[in-house]
């Protein structure tokens, strides 16, 4: 009898590793077989897709809430020059990753390699269930409230367009790499003139008197200061970058190149936010930046009237656009990647070699953003609070990737590194203790929500036990 139950033991015991097994080291070498993804990427195209995921419509909302958190305009612009170089700090960390591990799992790969499959499952289920859908949904929104304004086809017409809007670019995304990047460049290109015409404008045509006296303004004794408060808005902001680990497998020149795609994409992005500041403060200034509630349509309003109103709004669609088909091409991989290590999610983990894409995992994802999509047509005020538990378990897992760094430097020093974050453990210390930073802030600020995130992850957590 007992050596039928170590039998039977044994014979579990198989059936779970099967079930749940993380791919063998061969497995997570760069791709040979054609149904695997295949370096197909320009070094173009992959920064055209960061630029894009990372300058989307926040660029537009958080420059005022920045400007009441600061209390001049030396200390605004400080504060985002700052967030560049924290964020070319963290882009440091992820390039010796991405250039040491290139996979398409990108940060779950990390993971899974840091600290094994059950964490990385549980990044895989928090991205799947609300990081990277909720993105996609609320951004989604933005463009559904506007094109809700402009004509509306009922009560739910903001959450139609939202509906469309994910649906198609999910679609453009199944239909293959090419179409999909060609849409993102395509996007970017309209976003870049949009950006450029705000900067030409804020900063070389006179703004109307008497428009900027009909703006309210906080005065500085109004103000009350607080930097920390406003470094989290503005990295905010600059939130996104870290995506490139999900295309470091595909880039065609070759995985150490990420270094140069992340510098040069964090580069391009601080000058663009720099100006588009500067603009706004050229035209506005301070203090009705800080009373503003839509910043980039006070600057039309007064230097172009409601044609420039209405332009503004363009801008914003395009520079939203772009977040999202950006986000629906990046996010898909870390569902492709939980699919190709664990067999119980073996239909995630399909590439076609066609179309050079994981159209399943496309389409999960785009099925379940159409599901949150619906849930904030029935409770607003429900699918608002979204923003606030996805920002505490977003940077409790970018904190998780930084001390990954130090553990795959312990667990896996022979690995070749194309590329060492320089001044190590100094940089990636402090690219750890923003993240810890952030966390605390963003768990600060939520409140509820983040209780919301963390029962998520427990549900995750309960799921790998069930299905076990």
């Amino acid at each position: 009898m007992k050596k039928a139950n170590n039998t039977v033991q044994s014979a579990v015991e198989r059936y779970e590793n099967d079930l749940l097994s993380p791919v063998s080291a061969a497995q997570s070498t760069p791709p040979s077989s054609p149904s695997d993804p295949q370096p197909t990427l320009r070094m173009f195209d992959a920064v055209a897709i960061i630029v894009g995921i990372v300058v989307g419509a926040g660029i537009f909302r958080t420059p005022s809430l920045v400007a009441a958190n600061t209390g001049s305009a030396e200390l605004f612009l400080s504060t985002w020059v700052l967030g560049g170089i924290v964020s070319l700090i963290g882009a440091l960390c992820y390039a010796e990753l991405t250039t040491a591990f290139p996979n398409t799992g990108g940060d779950y790969h990390f993971l899974m390699r840091a600290f094994g499959r059950r964490f990385a499952f549980l990044f895989a289920w928090a991205r799947i269930s609300i990081i990277q859908t909720g993105s996609i949904a609320l951004l989604a929104y933005i463009i559904g409230d506007y094109l809700a304004q402009l004509y509306s086809i009922g009560p739910y017409s903001s959450p139609i367009f939202a509906a469309v809007i994910v649906a198609l670019l999910t679609g453009v995304n199944i239909v293959g790499i090419t179409i999909g990047t060609g849409t993102q460049k395509l996007l970017f290109a309209l976003e870049f003139a949009g950006i450029l015409c705000v900067i030409l404008v804020g900063f070389f045509l006179e703004p109307s008197a008497t428009a900027l006296e009909d703006l309210s303004s906080i005065t500085s004794a109004e103000r009350s200061p607080a930097i920390g408060l406003a470094m989290v808005f503005v990295l905010l902001t600059f939130g996104g970058w870290n995506e490139a680990g999900y295309i470091s497998a595909e880039l065609r020149a070759g995985s150490h190149k990420m270094v140069r795609v992340l510098v040069v994409s964090i580069l391009l992005i601080t000058v663009l936010y720099l100006l588009v500041n500067g603009a706004f403060l050229n035209a506005l200034g301070i203090d009705r930046m800080a009373a503003s509630e839509a910043v980039g349509i006070d600057l039309m309003r007064v230097t172009l009237g409601e044609p420039g109103v209405f332009l503004i709004g363009v801008i914003v669609i395009m520079a939203t656009l772009t977040s999202i088909n950006a986000t629906i091409f990046t996010g898909a991989r870390t569902n492709y990647a939980l699919g190709r290590d664990f067999k119980l999610f073996a239909r995630l983990g399909k590439w076609n070699s066609r179309t050079s894409a994981p159209v399943n995992a496309l389409a999960i994802q785009g099925i379940i953003a159409l599901g949150l999509i619906g849930l904030g047509a029935l409770t607003r005020d429900g699918f608002q609070s979204m923003v606030d538990f996805t920002a505490p378990v977003f940077w409790f897992f970018f904190l998780t990737i930084g001390i990954a760094l130090f553990v795959l430097r312990v667990r896996d020093p022979d690995t070749p590194r194309p590329f060492k974050v320089p001044l190590f453990p100094i940089t990636p210390l402090i690219f750890c203790g923003t993240c810890a930073y952030l966390l605390y802030s963003s768990i600060s600020y939520t409140g509820v929500g983040a209780m919301v995130g963390a029962g998520i992850l427990c549900l995750g957590t309960l799921f790998f036990m069930v299905i076990r």
